[in-house]
């Protein structure tokens, strides 16, 4: 899967348990392209009527009003094209658990029994993050300032300008990672010609010495009819 999409959501709140999902929505959804380690103007982005309301803590986070939501499609509206922009590609989400959950919950109430893991390859960023910066604080914000990416259009949290924050971070984080892969190709790339090399020189001196060999014999058989002609 080369093609990679970065995807973040809003919601209408959350459980603290661990169906943080049941009883709530989603309300936005933003995913970004990114192809050849460049973010591409491909982008799916909607708003959605959620049919309940906004918790008020929620709402504290991602100022998304519930009369703004009340003209905006509804998940089942806009399911089948979410589905084709995210399948076949890496799933690019931080704190991936909360979002995909969300998302098949979403699925489930529409009947619609589906993994995103069977149609996408989900790389989870918060994971990434956790091993490069072990003990230090890897939430959006932290990580968009360890990288020194511009958050001042970020004045609430929305799923679109998420996604395109962390696209940035993703392509950051995996910078080095992306060198020592293309180091270590590299490096087998060239193992691979001198493997070829050695063995096309092997072959040339084994047809060598097989020429000289038949010479040898033609040589012999030659020498040992002249000895017979002579006798």
């Amino acid at each position: 899967m080369n093609r990679q999409i970065v995807l973040d959501i809003e919601t209408t709140g959350f459980n603290k348990t661990d169906k943080h999902y049941i009883n709530h929505k989603i309300i936005e959804i933003g995913a970004i392209e990114i192809k050849h380690r460049k973010i591409t103007n491909n982008i799916f982005h909607t708003y959605l009527n959620p049919d309940r309301k906004i918790d008020n803590e929620a709402y504290k986070i991602h100022k998304i009003k519930n009369s703004f939501l009340i003209k905006k499609p509804k998940f089942i509206n806009i399911v089948n094209k979410f589905i084709n922009f995210i399948k076949n590609s890496n799933l690019i989400i931080h704190n991936s658990k909360f979002d995909i959950k969300f998302i098949e919950y979403e699925l489930k109430l529409i009947n619609i029994n589906l993994k995103i893991k069977n149609i996408c390859n989900i790389i989870d960023t918060l994971c990434l993050a956790r091993k490069k910066f072990p003990g230090k604080k890897n939430d959006l914000s932290s990580l968009c300032k360890r990288y020194k990416i511009d958050i001042s259009d970020r004045k609430t949290h929305g799923a679109l300008i998420d996604a395109k924050l962390l696209s940035n971070v993703y392509l950051n984080i995996t910078r080095k990672q992306i060198k020592i892969n293309n180091f270590f190709k590299k490096k087998l790339h060239n193992t691979k010609i001198k493997i070829i090399n050695n063995k096309i020189t092997k072959y040339k001196i084994n047809n060598l010495e097989l020429k000289n060999h038949i010479k040898y014999l033609k040589y012999i058989k030659k020498k040992y009819k002249k000895c017979i002609w002579n006798s």
